[in-house]
């Protein structure tokens, strides 16, 4: 891809190594540029959602109808079985049902806003005020997670399929105990659940998920969430009609950043 640059770093919270793929907006090395700084939207799976985002911004970026970003991709632990590597860096918690090592999100959040940051910000024109987390199905349980226990890293939360199902007694218990102990959120969080991952009684569709409603668990979340008036949060969620929780990305993340990053009417 144009204008993308790769990095390697070892992390010190849980001793695996990650490549980063960095991509900057087009102009970025115009001297007429060269004061400008820019937001950072970090994405986890960054092997395939990466690819998506340089799809998604490439055009609109081109066209002045989206805000230009630096992408940075996160992909899975370099030598390390994909599935199983996700699953413990993208679980907030251990879930003793869950098969293999889960529950490493936290020290892979570390690694992100320790590590991952110092060096994007020492190499990048980046504006750290502006840091968007960008998560899919175990990446948005996480993204909810960073939100509620470790806030103020990131800005924005675009998180689509978030497998609140994971556990969902802990996450509303973090979100209560959050809420005891802060008056304010400032953060934009847009929630995209495809309308197949629901379950529907009776349906011989195979589209539809068997057990898991996910979209009954994203609506619940996000009512929490605007229940709680913090004046300086802003929650956007939708159900993406035709969707299955394989293929409802790329079209919750072109909705997203739009609502975050679309200029003038495009934002909204």
């Amino acid at each position: 891809m144009e204008r993308t640059s790769l990095h390697t770093l070892k992390a010190a919270s849980n001793g695996s190594t990650y490549n980063l793929y960095v991509k900057t907006p087009p102009g970025y090395h115009d001297p007429a540029n060269k004061g400008r700084r820019y937001p950072v939207v970090y994405l986890t799976d960054g092997d395939y959602t990466f690819q998506v985002a340089s799809g998604v911004t490439r055009l609109t970026h081109n066209a002045g109808k989206m805000d230009h970003v630096i992408l940075v991709g996160l992909p899975n632990a370099v030598g390390e079985d994909g599935m199983a590597a996700r699953r413990r860096d993208l679980t907030p918690w251990v879930n003793s049902a869950m098969p293999g090592p889960n529950g490493g999100g936290k020290a892979f959040a570390e690694f992100i806003t320790s590590q991952v940051f110092t060096l994007v910000d020492a190499t990048y024109r980046t504006d750290p005020a502006q840091r968007t987390f960008v998560g899919q199905s175990y990446g948005g349980l996480l993204g909810l997670w960073i939100a509620l226990a470790m806030p103020g890293h990131f800005s924005s939360y675009l998180l689509t399929s978030p497998s609140i199902w994971y556990a969902p007694k802990g996450l509303q218990q973090i979100e209560a105990d959050y809420a005891s102990h802060n008056k304010d959120m400032k953060a934009r969080i847009f929630l995209a659940t495809g309308g197949f991952e629901t379950v529907k009684a009776g349906s011989g569709d195979p589209r539809y998920n068997k057990e898991t409603d996910m979209v009954a668990d994203q609506t619940a979340m996000a009512k929490r969430l605007r229940a709680r008036a913090y004046p300086g949060l802003q929650v956007r969620d939708m159900v993406i009609p035709g969707t299955i929780h394989e293929t409802t990305f790329p079209i919750g993340f072109t909705y997203g950043m739009q609502w975050l990053y679309g200029v003038g009417g495009l934002r909204g």
